[in-house]
């Protein structure tokens, strides 16, 4: 080494094993943008990570679980415990916000989420003199898509991130809000800046039991349906006739992490409090065009809803089909756990491919310009996005 400046870039990854902060963890390991941008990665996970991280070797990785963010001993004792637990706490230049506890109670979602990002940028605030750069992810509902049927900007679309907020009494249920006014308040006069970034449906591998990774649901449902209906059968789309057609942007975890990177990176371009859409692509797509794409992995046929109705609900298929898909798992020596609890019994995947049944697709302008910006602004295609994701289930272990 022998320099005798400031210390290089240290990236503090909270979440690191969800569907994003396990992307951003692998990029950096991976050397994106370069193999110099970060000198230490350091990954922080709620519960101990699998065995199946799948994230490249490297002597910049630190693994870090059981930090508790909401200890009940307050601030004091969750920085002594991590100045005990994260080696170089001291030289943290970036902070990747990705850890999120769900509530079905908005005020309790909020205080909760609040909590969490207050304890973790104060953390490293007040451990690391180096801090440059926090960013936190929100998503569409920033937009308003959970209005559902009320949905505020349908006739705003393509979706820009200068819209408004969304009208009330959804304004004061949404926590993303009361983050981001949290942290442009605590940001003033400091020498940190931030950014948040708005994907859509996020596609992503994760090693753990994840109840938010559609890609998780698919992957085990479509292994589990061409094993009991065998090769090349057709597979209804889960959602309705109308939720078939409804343009939308896919988000994959890979294109999200290297725009975080490339956002951290570059505070001139993207600090500021700026909030950023992320997607794959700025021409939208719709399932009809996805959903062949996605059975074609699994040697099935992807077809059009039956008329009128759904095709099979991927976790009603796969709790009928329990037996089977246990000897799936014992025939392959698969990972156990994904098929068959509470953590894959959610009705996420019948919100996102029923209940969105309208058109909320991207603008991806403000994303390009500033990726263009000392970089290369990226867009990769369906196929791309989905199977990439399916591989890395097939080499964790977790489908045959």
């Amino acid at each position: 080494m022998g320099s005798t400046g400031p210390p290089g870039n240290h990236a503090l990854i909270f979440g690191a094993t969800g569907i994003q902060g396990w992307a951003v963890t692998n990029q950096l390991l991976k050397g994106y943008p370069s193999s110099d941008s970060f000198d230490k990665v350091t990954a922080l996970a709620n519960r101990p990570p699998s065995e199946n991280l799948l994230w490249p070797s490297s002597d910049k990785l630190q693994i870090v679980s059981g930090i508790n963010l909401l200890n009940e001993n307050g601030q004091e004792a969750l920085e002594k415990q991590m100045k005990e637990k994260v080696p170089s706490i001291e030289t943290v230049t970036h902070v990747f916000f990705f850890a999120y506890i769900f509530k079905e109670d908005p005020s309790e979602e909020i205080s909760v989420n609040v909590e969490l990002l207050k304890r973790a940028i104060a953390a490293a605030e007040n451990l690391s003199k180096h801090l440059q750069f926090v960013l936190l992810p929100t998503g569409t509902k920033a937009y308003g898509v959970q209005c559902l049927a009320e949905f505020p900007f349908a006739d705003k679309l393509p979706l820009s991130e200068d819209l408004p907020r969304i009208p009330e009494p959804w304004q004061s249920q949404n926590f993303y809000y009361n983050q981001t006014d949290w942290l442009e308040s605590q940001s003033k006069g400091k020498q940190w800046t931030w950014c948040e970034v708005r994907p859509d449906v996020v596609v992503g591998f994760v090693p753990n039991n994840n109840v938010y990774c559609l890609a998780q649901t698919l992957a085990t449902y479509l292994s589990c349906y061409r094993e009991v209906e065998g090769a090349g059968a057709e597979v209804q789309f889960p959602g309705n006739g109308k939720s078939w057609k409804i343009l939308s942007n896919d988000s994959s975890q890979d294109v999200i992490a290297r725009f975080c990177i490339h956002a951290v990176l570059h505070p001139e371009a993207c600090g500021q409090g700026k909030a950023f859409n992320v997607a794959d692509n700025s021409q939208p797509s719709s399932w009809s065009e996805k959903w062949p794409v996605i059975c074609e992995f699994f040697g099935l046929k992807g077809v059009a809803p039956p008329s009128g109705g759904s095709g099979p609900r991927p976790p009603t298929y796969l709790s009928d089909h329990l037996e089977q898909w246990k000897k799936i798992e014992k025939k392959h020596s698969l990972a156990t756990g994904r098929v068959g609890n509470e953590r894959s019994l959610g009705g996420f995947d019948y919100f996102i491919m029923t209940m969105f049944d309208f058109d909320r697709h991207l603008d991806l302008s403000k994303e390009i310009k500033a990726w263009n910006q000392g970089g290369k602004a990226e867009e990769i295609d369906t196929k791309t996005a989905w199977w990439t994701t399916f591989d890395r289930f097939r080499q964790a272990k977790i489908i045959p």
